[in-house]
């Protein structure tokens, strides 16, 4: 197995990793609280979402180049 190809499917689960984690802090009672006095919602939830799918990304470009 090639290291790219290997790093790919590391950062694809990476990913997915993060971006579960972030829709179970965007269910949490400071990050509702958050979302209803401001409208949107927590920065740590949005950076999460954010990393996930950067390095969702990333990898599955890995994975097409290998």
């Amino acid at each position: 197995m090639k290291q790219s190809k290997l790093i790919g499917i590391v950062l694809l689960v990476v990913g997915a990793g993060l971006a579960f984690w972030g829709y179970q802090l965007s269910g949490g009672l400071g990050s509702q609280i958050t979302q209803t006095v401001s409208g949107s919602m927590a920065d740590d939830v949005m950076y999460r979402y954010i990393a996930g799918a950067a390095c969702a990304a990333v990898g599955a470009y890995f994975l097409a180049t290998a």
